[in-house]
């Protein structure tokens, strides 16, 4: 996420506008990023209510794969419209809190697990270490915009995962 705090450009269309900013959640003062990524949590606990283990993991990836790719391409469209990386597009912060979320089912401490990928993925997405912020870099326009995300995510399940075979399993 940038510093950009959403110039408006011009009138977004409504569609990009309400999913790029994750149904409107990056519109919210204050912490857009962890209000969408919480957001995100909560799609996936309702998920998790109703689903079997595979078939939310399977569900969860078909969303990180579904929404990484819509997301790059409304990012790259409101980027015309807001300028680069505007603070209110969000939709990277689903696809990052989801993946950590990937290895979060395990019996009892399935919440205890989606709560510690929620904050590391956030805690990661915030500082951007190892390669973060470069990788921003790297891919254009919207998919730089969902890539840093994407990596986040991906350091936090690393860490999810080891604390699940660490003190969990």
């Amino acid at each position: 996420m940038s510093d950009n705090n959403y110039k408006k450009l011009g009138v977004a269309p409504r569609f990009h506008e309400a999913f790029s900013t994750g149904l409107y959640t990056g519109l919210i003062p204050g912490a857009p990023g962890t209000y969408a990524a919480f957001t995100a949590l909560v799609i996936w606990y309702l998920l998790y209510l109703v689903l079997r283990p595979l078939a939310l993991t399977l569900v969860t990836l078909a969303l990180i794969v579904a929404t990484t790719v819509a997301g790059a391409w409304t990012s790259t469209v409101m980027e015309r419209y807001w300028g680069p990386d505007p603070r209110a597009v969000v939709i990277d912060e689903y696809v990052g809190c989801w993946i950590p979320l990937l290895v979060a089912p395990c019996g009892d401490s399935t919440w205890i697990l989606a709560l510690l990928g929620f904050g590391l993925f956030r805690v990661i997405d915030i500082f951007k270490p190892l390669g973060c912020r470069r990788i921003e870099q790297v891919f254009p326009a919207g998919w730089g915009v969902m890539m840093d995300d994407v990596l986040a995510g991906f350091y936090a399940l690393l860490i999810v995962e080891a604390v699940k075979l660490i003190f969990f399993v």
